[in-house]
C-alpha cells in the first residue's frame, strides 16, 4: 500500500476524488496506527509516518468513500496521571463524518478487567466489537438551497424527536418511520407547515452510544445525550445504509424542510461524551489524548471532574477541544446547511478552572467566528455544578432557554401564592434577565414543557412523576414539577376533572403565544401526547416516548394552529423591542398598560399583593417602535388579556375609553373550541363593560376601530 506523507489539516479522513487524507491529533502519542477494515472485518494497520504541530497525518491513494476504519494510538499508560493509551483499543475518530455499526458491548471495550477494575489494564483488543469510522463522500445537490432565514421574533420552534414523531404514523411509509426520511416525508412537512411552525430543535443528532448500563435492562438510549462523533450524523436513523448515507439522507431533510420555509436547529452536546468517569468504555477520546480532551480531578487525575451528571467534562480550556467543537459546528453549518444549534448544559461550556466566566474562551471563538456568529445561538443556560444556574447572564448573540420563564408560568397556573409582578415580567420577554446585556426580547426561549419532564398533558395529570419503566425504582428525574393534576392523579374518567385539564392546557398554550420572546413548543403537546407519568423518558425507546398519532386530540390541535396563526399575523405578540410603558410615536396611551379586575391601573401595591391570582393587560398595537424588513413602520390592532388563575369566577371591567371603546371576543380558554375567532363575530364589549372571566381561564380581546 502506498503511503504519502499527507497533511495535518483538516483534521479527520478527508477524500480528495483520488484518495484519502487522515490527520489525528494526539499530543501524547508516541506511535499512530491507522487501521483499514474490510467487509469481513478483517484489518490492515498502517502507521502514521508524519507528525505536524502534534497531529500524525498521511494520505493513502486509493481509499475511496465507504472505506471503514479506526485508530490505535500507543503511548504513556498511567491513569493517576491521566494516561490511558493502549493501542489494544480501537479508537473512533473524532473528526469522523460518518460511523458504521452497532456497539456489541464486551468487557474488551473497557480499559480494566472487571474482575479487578481499580488496578488492572485491559489488553484484549476492542475491533470485534466497536463500529467504525467511515470514510465519506460529501458531494450533494442541493439544488440551489437557500436558509429560510427567519427573524428571531418571527421564529417559532418545534422541539421533536427524528424517531418518535413519525415511528407510529400511519401517513408514512412503514419503512421510513422513525428515520430522517420519514422526517422527511410529505405527511410531516405538511403537518409542521400548517402547524406554522418556522423551525424544528432535533434532538441530538450527532452520532450516540447505546449505553451498555441500559442494554443490560433491555432498554435504549432514546434522547441521544451521549454523543460521540460530532461530525457524524446517527447512523440508526438512516434508511439506506451506515457506510456514509447517513449523511446524504439527513442532507435531504434539510433541503426539504428548507423548501418549506422550516429551520433545522439542532440540539448538541459538547459538554461530555459517552465515554463516562473512570469505569467507563474506552471508545475515542480516552485512548488519543485523555487530558487534553477532558477535565481530570487536579490532585487524582485518574478521576473526572463532572460538572453534567454524566460522568466526564470535555477540557474546554484545551485549544485542540475547542477547535474540535468550532470545527463540528462549521462543518453542520457549511456542509450540512443547519440554521442554528441549541447547547446542552450550556454553562459546562464556560467553565474556566471551575467558575463559570460568561466571557470565556469558548464564547470568545463564537463572537468572532464569521460562520457560527451569523447562525441561531440558543444556550440551556445551566449545568449540575455549583453556580452552574445561569439564566440571563449569556453574551449578547445568545438567546436561552428561559427556566424561570417555566417556573413562573407553571406557578401561576397551579395558583401558587407569589407576586403577580414576576408574571408579568415572564410575559414581556424576562426584560429583567437580558436587558441590561443589550439583548432584546427574543433572548427569551419561553417553554412550558421540552423533552426533560412531564409532556403538557401530564403536567395537569399528575401531581408526581411515575418513572418506574426506566428501572430505577422512580428515584431518577425531577420530583419537584411544579404540576397539578386537577384533582385526580392520571387517568380518570370525570368529566369536571377532564374539563379543567383541558382548560389548563389551553391557559399554558394562550400564555405561551402571547407572550413576548420566542415560544418553543414541546412537540406532541399540541395533540396531547402523554408519557404516563414519566418525566424523563431518556431510556423509553418505546411507545412511551413515540408520538400517538392514532389518537390525536383534534380540537387541541386546532386551537393550536390558531393561537400560532394569531401571534404570527399580529406584530404586537412579537415585538423586536421591550416595551417601555410610555405613549410612542403620538399614541394617545401607553405601550402597555396593567390593570387590576376593576379595571384600574394596577398600583405598587396590587403588584406585591402574593395572594392575587388576576390582572389585565392593554398591548398597544399602534405604539410598536419598529419598521419592517422595508423600512414601513409596523403598526398593528391592539389587545387586551384578562388572566384569571383563582379558583372561582371573576367579574373583570374593561378600562376607561381612552384604552378602547369597543372590543370584540377573539378566545376564551374556558371554552373548548378547536379555533379561534378572527373576524368581528365574537362577543362585543364597550369601555367599563364588566365580563365574567371563569375560574382557571384566559380571555383575550381585540380593538375594534371605529
Amino acid at each position: 500500500m502506498e503511503i504519502w506523507p499527507g497533511h495535518p489539516y483538516p483534521l479527520g479522513a478527508t477524500y480528495d476524488g483520488s484518495g484519502t487524507n487522515f490527520s489525528l491529533f494526539s499530543e501524547v502519542g508516541e506511535r499512530v496506527e491507522l487501521c483499514l477494515f474490510d467487509e469481513h472485518g478483517n484489518q490492515t494497520a498502517v502507521e502514521l509516518p508524519e507528525v505536524t504541530a502534534l497531529c500524525w497525518h498521511a494520505y493513502l491513494p486509493g481509499v475511496t468513500p465507504g472505506q471503514r476504519y479506526g485508530y490505535r494510538v500507543h503511548g504513556p499508560w498511567d491513569p493517576a496521571q491521566g494516561q490511558r493509551c493502549n493501542p489494544a483499543k480501537l479508537l473512533l475518530d473524532p473528526y469522523a463524518r460518518a460511523i458504521h455499526g452497532e456497539w456489541k458491548w464486551n468487557e474488551a471495550m473497557f480499559p480494566y478487567r472487571f474482575d479487578d477494575p481499580e488496578n488492572s489494564k485491559n489488553d484484549a483488543d476492542s475491533a470485534p466489537f466497536m463500529p467504525k469510522s467511515v470514510v465519506i463522500d460529501g458531494t450533494f445537490d442541493w439544488e440551489g438551497d437557500r436558509r429560510p432565514d427567519t427573524p428571531w421574533h418571527k421564529t417559532i420552534v418545534y422541539e421533536t424527536h427524528v424517531k418518535g414523531f413519525t415511528k407510529r404514523h400511519s401517513g408514512v411509509p412503514e419503512n421510513l418511520r422513525g428515520t430522517y426520511a420519514g422526517l422527511a416525508h410529505p405527511t410531516s412537512v405538511a403537518y409542521l407547515k400548517e402547524l406554522g411552525i418556522t423551525a424544528i430543535e432535533l434532538l441530538p443528532v450527532h452520532q450516540f452510544v447505546q449505553d451498555s448500563t441500559l442494554v443490560d435492562r433491555s432498554l435504549r438510549n432514546y434522547w441521544g445525550y451521549n454523543s460521540i462523533g460530532y461530525f457524524a450524523p446517527h447512523n440508526e436513523y438512516s434508511t439506506c445504509g451506515s457506510a456514509g448515507q447517513q449523511v446524504q439522507d439527513f442532507k435531504h431533510l434539510v433541503k426539504t424542510l428548507h423548501k418549506a420555509g422550516i429551520e433545522v436547529i439542532l440540539d448538541v452536546v459538547y459538554n461530555h461524551t459517552a465515554e463516562g468517569n473512570h469505569m467507563g468504555p474506552m471508545l475515542s477520546f480516552k485512548g488519543i489524548d485523555n487530558t487534553a480532551y477532558y477535565r481530570t480531578v487536579a490532585d487524582n487525575r485518574k478521576f473526572y471532574m463532572d460538572y453534567t451528571g454524566t460522568g466526564n467534562t470535555l477540557n474546554m480550556m484545551h485549544p485542540h477541544v475547542l477547535q474540535l467543537i468550532m470545527d463540528s459546528l462549521r462543518y453542520w453549518v457549511l456542509d450540512m446547511h443547519v440554521d442554528g444549534f441549541r447547547f446542552d448544559l450550556a454553562s459546562t461550556l464556560a467553565r474556566e478552572l471551575h467558575d463559570v466566566d460568561r466571557l470565556s474562551s469558548f464564547f470568545d471563538l463564537i463572537q468572532q467566528d464569521p460562520v457560527v456568529s451569523q447562525v441561531k445561538l440558543i444556550a440551556e443556560p445551566w449545568d449540575v455544578g455549583e453556580g452552574g444556574y445561569q439564566v440571563g447572564n449569556f453574551p449578547p448573540l445568545w438567546s436561552e432557554w428561559n427556566g424561570k420563564y417555566r417556573d413562573c408560568v407553571r406557578d401561576f397556573w397551579r395558583g401558587t401564592d407569589q407576586t403577580l409582578a414576576e408574571f408579568s415580567s415572564r410575559f414581556t420577554g424576562s426584560s429583567d434577565l437580558y436587558q441590561e446585556t443589550a439583548r432584546r426580547p427574543h433572548a427569551s426561549i419561553n417553554f412550558i414543557t421540552a423533552h426533560d419532564g412531564f409532556t403538557l398533558r401530564d403536567l395537569v395529570s399528575y401531581n408526581d412523576k411515575h418513572n418506574e419503566a426506566n428501572g430505577e425504582e422512580n428515584r431518577d428525574g425531577e420530583s419537584h414539577n411544579r404540576s397539578w393534576n386537577c384533582g385526580a392523579e392520571g387517568e380518570t374518567d370525570n368529566p369536571d376533572v377532564l374539563a379543567l385539564r383541558g382548560r389548563q392546557v389551553r391557559n399554558f398554550l394562550a400564555t405561551l403565544f402571547l407572550s413576548q420572546g420566542v415560544p418553543m413548543l414541546g412537540g406532541g403537546d399540541e395533540i396531547g401526547r402523554t408519557q404516563r407519568g414519566n418525566n424523563n423518558a431518556y431510556c423509553q425507546d418505546n411507545e412511551i416516548s413515540w408520538y400517538d398519532w392514532e389518537h390525536p386530540d383534534a380540537t387541541l390541535l386546532g386551537f393550536t394552529r390558531d393561537l400560532i396563526r394569531l401571534r404570527s399575523e399580529h406584530p404586537v405578540f412579537c415585538r423586536r423591542r421591550w416595551f417601555q410603558g410610555l405613549p410612542i410615536r403620538g399614541s394617545k396611551v401607553a405601550d402597555i398598560g396593567w390593570f387590576t379586575p376593576a379595571g384600574t391601573e394596577m398600583s405598587d401595591e396590587d403588584w406585591q399583593a402574593g395572594f392575587a391570582k388576576s390582572l389585565g393587560v392593554f398591548l398597544n398595537g399602534q405604539a410598536i417602535p419598529t419598521v419592517d424588513e422595508r423600512g414601513k413602520r409596523v403598526v398593528d390592532d391592539s389587545f387586551y388579556v384578562m388572566f384569571n388563575g383563582h379558583q372561582e369566577p371573576l367579574d373583570f371591567v374593561m378600562p376607561e375609553p381612552k384604552w378602547g371603546e369597543r372590543w370584540t371576543m377573539v378566545l376564551d380558554t374556558s371554552e373548548s373550541a378547536d379555533h379561534v375567532t378572527y373576524d368581528d363575530t365574537g362577543r362585543e364589549l364597550q369601555a367599563g363593560e364588566q365580563i365574567k372571566v371563569q375560574a382557571w381561564s384566559t380571555v383575550l380581546l381585540r380593538h375594534v376601530k371605529r
